[in-house]
């Protein structure tokens, strides 16, 4: 399919569509207008999630907890011990060889402090940057798919892709966790053991709540997304604001901050693994991340329909 019958599809909000004039669309009702919002979410995640660069990434994401799998198994085949437990972060190496289960665990400890987000970065700087470096964004907004509605896509499809990218690490993890070690019974960080099946239910909790987490940083994304045309110069201060507030956050001198910041609270999903589970610092994370979503996403929505666009 060429760039014109691409950029086509997208607009028109559906695969094959015409596009309807401006009086059709003024007179639709709201049921036209929700299938149309509903087919231009899909066209957008059917072209985010099948360009070269969204699935190197989650190849790459899903590659490292088979990678850290392989490095425990060679580290401890000869009946030694690895890590030094603790229960937080990558200390969850140290329960590995107990029962592959925590290497779900481990993987999405080592990559949350920067493959996850990095990834989140680059996919939401490049949202509608991308399309102004293309030319595309113009077209895309020839009504009726409106920028309100475009917004809202592409804000969807990031937080679509927060969960594909969670879930790529955590899946490649179980499996590789269930090849590698022994799995059953699972003695939470509390000490107290549950079966294997709810085992399974807090991995999945625990997926969820790393790709929630990441919604501050998804918004903005959005939101530096939005302030330039070209997509490489959004991602690059995407990913470098969010390595600049990572060193912020590990400075002790300037811990009066540190509970504002995005991803201060993002370890926080090892508390679901306690019984029971503590939930003090998940719902501090969850406001943050609130906080974060409604600021950003606000200015995204508000320099996106007040700006001149010319690309």
């Amino acid at each position: 399919m060429s760039r014109a019958e691409l950029t086509e599809e997208r607009a028109s909000g559906r695969p094959g569509a015409e596009r309807p004039d401006g009086a059709a669309a003024a007179g639709a009702p709201a049921r036209s207008r929700a299938v149309w919002s509903l087919g231009l979410f899909r066209s957008e995640l059917t072209i985010t999630f099948r360009r070269w660069r969204t699935l190197a990434l989650l190849a790459v994401l899903a590659a490292v907890p088979i990678l850290v799998g392989v490095a425990v198994r060679i580290e401890t085949s000869d009946g030694g011990s690895i890590g030094s437990g603790g229960g937080e972060g990558p200390a969850f190496i140290s329960q590995i060889t107990n029962n592959g289960l925590f290497l779900v665990f481990t993987s999405l400890a080592a990559t949350l402090p920067f493959f996850l987000p990095m990834s989140i970065g680059v996919i939401a700087g490049d949202s509608v940057a991308g399309e102004a470096s293309a030319g595309t964004l113009r077209y895309l907004l020839v009504a009726p798919s409106g920028r309100t509605r475009l917004l809202l896509a592409k804000f969807t499809t990031v937080l679509v892709f927060c969960l594909a990218a969670t879930l790529t690490v955590a899946v490649s993890a179980l499996i590789t966790g269930a090849l590698l070690f022994p799995t059953g019974e699972v003695t939470l960080l509390s000490g107290t053991a549950i079966p294997f099946s709810e085992g399974l239910l807090r991995c999945l909790a625990v997926a969820v709540l790393v790709a929630v987490s990441l919604l501050g940083l998804a918004a903005l994304g959005l939101f530096i997304s939005t302030l330039t045309n070209s997509g490489i110069a959004a991602m690059a201060a995407t990913v470098g604001l969010l390595i600049t507030v990572q060193i912020v956050n590990t400075i002790p001198q300037l811990h009066a901050v540190h509970p504002f910041l995005f991803p201060h609270y993002w370890l926080s999903f090892a508390d679901v693994l306690r019984d029971p589970v503590y939930w003090d610092d998940i719902l501090k994370n969850l406001g943050v991340q609130a906080l974060y979503t409604a600021v950003f996403g606000s200015a995204a929505w508000a320099r996106f329909t007040g700006r001149d666009i010319t690309a």
